[in-house]
């Protein structure tokens, strides 16, 4: 089992019986509509086949996904990974928190960590990241974990409805090494 460490979480990798936690997590509206992927409403016993194919794709190396765990209480709050792609050597931040753990600076300090994680483990090129331009938290979690800002693509997607400006960040292999985070 990966685990990675920081002063108030802990990483690490994901079991099935994250499920029923992740499933009342992510079935929050509030929190589906901050990402991409989460459906809404979320789908009943859909956590388990996530669980089961995010390991199939660690397999594979096409993902490195960490649950979230807070230390004081060993609770899971939410999921962090990097989407790789070998090719490029390069890797998508991807995470979310729920939503009675926001504005604690969770989602920045495992954000920091995994970001490190990717440069120091998976020796890494580059680390980018994505979000709506509506959703501050996100985009400020990527700087405050050393992305910085490449640019915007203008209604670049379409969530419950409406199409969404995407902010997008990254940070080079040699930027992590030059610049102390």
């Amino acid at each position: 089992m990966k685990k990675l460490i920081t002063e108030r979480l802990l990483l690490r990798s994901l079991t099935v019986d994250d499920a029923p936690i992740i499933e009342k997590l992510a079935s929050d509206y509030e929190v589906a509509k901050s990402t991409l992927n989460i459906p809404h409403p979320y789908p009943e016993g859909s956590a388990k086949k996530f669980i089961e194919h995010i390991l199939s794709a660690e397999k594979n190396n096409k993902v490195a996904a960490f649950g979230i765990i807070e230390k004081e209480t060993s609770l899971l709050i939410g999921l962090i990974n990097l989407n790789l792609s070998e090719p490029f050597d390069r890797g998508e931040l991807a995470y979310w928190i729920g939503k009675e753990y926001w504005g604690k600076g969770y989602g920045t300090e495992a954000a920091r960590k995994l970001v490190d994680y990717g440069f120091n483990h998976l020796r890494l090129n580059k680390v980018f990241a994505a979000s709506f331009t509506s959703n501050p938290g996100s985009w400020r979690i990527m700087e405050k974990a050393g992305l910085k800002y490449e640019g915007t693509l203008k209604q670049h997607v379409a969530r419950f409805g409406q199409y969404h400006d995407l902010a997008y960040y990254g940070l080079l292999r040699e930027e992590f090494y030059a610049e102390p985070f």
